[in-house]
């Protein structure tokens, strides 16, 4: 198999150094609220997940309903559902937020307008590896998480987690879960397990031996995130892979609760926003993704805890940064799948998953 993963390192952090000039901009757009159309709002139909909505309408969708005589409509769901509810035709949807492995599937399905990257300024400030993650032709990531470890201190009798090779260990047995292979970050599982066994580029049937050789240790398979939450917290589980954003969660139930970044690397988890083809709205959609990519908007998501900044500009202290994926430091050291590759084995390491390792 060819290899599929792409490393960060390499990307360039042009602009980055404007980290730390003036204070946060309004965000750009194409107009200023002098030019917003005037008589009936436009409506613009916007797909996406469901959680802190009371933020997100006050921070996001009002200001820029206000600017551009817009009625923003939400549909709010789960990654599968709402793609499936585009693919069948059931909703006028003009734009759709996905994680980028569900943003590829709509791509292979044609379901995404090209973007006119002309028109939407802001993506210059954002950094390289957000600006087309899957391709020049469709939409940027607003966001990037990392998944690391999260681990309970006190029930691993001092074991410091340093490396993805720890979750192998004694002191792990019966006290760790991991996604499920049909989860978000099933498949950065998979490409840990290959690396822990020795591997540079991705060895299928050994990662496939290798999670099986830890199948023991582990108390469930999660499928969301909650169940890990809950888990923790009821103290069933004392460590496994987890996006960085969930762990001010655990933090509540268990202060004393650690997250690393394993020392081969954690892995790339990017949200994207993609323009659904035969919109109305098309322009006016380019100038949404516009504003939300904005560092006035991606500063206040940062400091709220809601999402990672994707945008150079944003500064953050310690304190605002902690649980939050910043920095050119930590974003440009993540492993990212090839999703379009993902896509091509899933079925295949879902069946392979299934039989030799939870049976």
């Amino acid at each position: 198999m060819k290899k599929w993963v792409k490393g960060l390192a390499s990307l360039t952090i042009l602009g980055v150094v404007l980290a730390g000039c003036g204070n946060a901009a309004k965000p750009e757009n194409t107009g200023g609220a002098g030019n917003a159309p005037k008589g009936e709002a436009t409506k613009l139909v916007i797909s996406t997940w469901g959680f802190s909505a009371d933020f997100f309408n006050k921070e996001l969708y009002e200001p820029f309903e206000k600017e551009h005589n817009v009625k923003i409509v939400v549909e709010a769901g789960n990654n599968a559902d709402r793609l499936n509810k585009v693919k069948t035709g059931g909703s006028a949807v003009d734009l759709i937020y996905l994680s980028d492995y569900y943003a590829q599937q709509g791509i292979e399905a044609g379901l995404f307008e090209k973007i006119d990257r002309s028109r939407i300024p802001n993506l210059k400030d954002i950094y390289e590896v957000a600006q087309a993650p899957l391709g020049e032709d469709f939409g940027p990531a607003y966001t990037i998480g990392q998944l690391g470890i999260a681990y309970n201190p006190e029930e691993l009798g001092g074991k410091e987690i340093k490396s993805w090779s720890d979750l192998w260990s004694p002191e792990l047995s019966k006290k760790l879960t991991i996604p499920n292979i049909t989860s978000t970050s099933g498949p950065m599982i998979l490409d840990a397990a290959s690396r822990v066994a020795g591997n540079k580029d991705f060895n299928e049937d050994q990662a496939m031996a290798k999670l099986k050789e830890l199948s023991p240790s582990v108390v469930k398979y999660y499928d969301k995130t909650s169940d890990f939450v809950n888990m923790f917290t009821q103290g069933e589980i004392a460590a496994g892979p987890i996006m960085e954003m969930y762990v001010k969660d655990l933090k509540t139930a268990v202060p004393g609760t650690k997250f690393v970044t394993p020392s081969e690397g954690a892995y790339a988890i990017m949200n994207t926003v993609n323009i659904v083809k035969g919109s109305k709205n098309k322009e006016l959609a380019e100038d949404f993704i516009n504003w939300h990519l904005s560092q006035e908007f991606q500063e206040k998501s940062a400091k709220a805890k809601i999402d990672s900044p994707v945008n150079m500009k944003v500064t953050l202290s310690a304190e605002e940064a902690e649980g939050i994926t910043y920095g050119a430091d930590t974003i440009l050291k993540l492993i990212k799948l090839d999703m379009k590759s993902v896509n091509e084995n899933l079925k295949n390491w879902i069946d392979r998953f299934n039989r030799e390792i939870t049976q």
